[in-house]
């Protein structure tokens, strides 16, 4: 008989090294599957043989009783993947949780800025200044290339120059997992990464003791978190005056919904967000189906 946590152990190792999966991933895996391992042991049960379908739809009873459904959609894969590997792997006779599924989550439409909006907020950075030259640099690279708030901060130098050297090669990004892809530089990132390069990174750089080869620097000299990335997109949004609710998605959301508003092939959009799936892409076509929705609405005579 296999312990549910030899089990655990086991898989973890398995999504981490023939998987691949991002350490941030793993340890998402491994705080979930501890919840587990925790209810089972409080219900006298420590081996994977005497785990049954009551127990996994017991212990989803539980999480629903205090978590949101989104945060117990995800535990329940992390436990059904569990028990996949175990029944694949011989450890375990069956799959006590192949008939338990997930909560059914409410379809969340991203929030899209208008291309107003995001103009104003792009305009919002002081350019005369030092932080405001690498602020209007990161806005324009997260709005002109759709990237991630963690692939732009995760920048270097040396990748940058690179495709400003270059323009039709485009600017390399790495995404979740590790996963890369190549994606257009436009004309107002590269001018806004140019002018950051030039007249601020050096001042910026010179605050730290040593070299940092990240794009982006904080006024310590060292790269620049998420965190204040998000600060950032927060300020420039105030600036702006707008009054909508600014997340660090905001300005990669704007980008695909911009894209598909103006005719681009939605798998198209889905290789520049990188996104493993269309599916994941195609929440996109209904915030501007919607959007066409209030435009009838509000144009059409017949309409109301």
């Amino acid at each position: 008989m296999t312990g549910v946590a030899d089990a655990v152990a086991q898989y973890l190792d398995h999504v981490r090294a023939e998987r691949g999966l991002a350490a941030n991933t793993v340890a998402a895996y491994r705080r979930d599957l501890a919840r587990y391992t925790g209810f089972l042991a409080d219900r006298g049960v420590t081996d994977l043989d005497d785990v049954t379908p009551v127990d996994v739809t017991e212990f989803v009873r539980h999480l629903s009783a205090t978590q949101a459904r989104s945060s117990v959609a995800r535990q329940v894969v992390s436990v059904r993947t569990l028990h996949r590997f175990a029944a694949a792997e011989g450890l375990a006779p069956g799959n006590p949780a192949v008939d338990v599924s997930p909560p059914k989550l409410t379809q969340r439409l991203p929030k899209a800025l208008t291309v107003d909006e995001v103009t104003r907020m792009l305009d919002a950075p002081d350019r005369d200044d030092v932080v405001g030259l690498r602020d209007a640099a990161l806005l324009e690279l997260l709005y002109g290339t759709g990237a991630r708030v963690s692939e732009v901060c995760g920048l270097d130098v040396d990748e940058v120059s690179t495709a400003l050297a270059d323009r039709d090669a485009g600017l390399l990004l790495r995404g979740k997992g590790g996963k890369e892809r190549m994606v257009p530089l436009g004309s107002y990132a590269a001018t806004a990464v140019e002018a950051y390069l030039v007249r601020a990174r050096p001042a910026l750089a010179a605050a730290a003791a040593r070299h940092d080869p990240a794009l982006l620097l904080n006024q310590r000299g060292r790269r620049l978190s998420r965190q204040s990335a998000w600060a950032v997109l927060q300020q420039a949004a105030r600036a702006a005056g707008l009054t909508v609710e600014v997340s660090p998605h905001s300005l990669r959301h704007s980008f695909a919904t911009h894209l598909l508003d103006g005719g681009a092939d939605l798998r198209a959009v889905q290789e520049l967000l990188g996104h493993a799936s269309v599916a994941t892409t195609q929440i996109y076509t209904l915030v501007t189906i919607e959007h066409l929705r209030e435009v009838h609405a509000a144009a059409h005579p017949r309409a109301r």
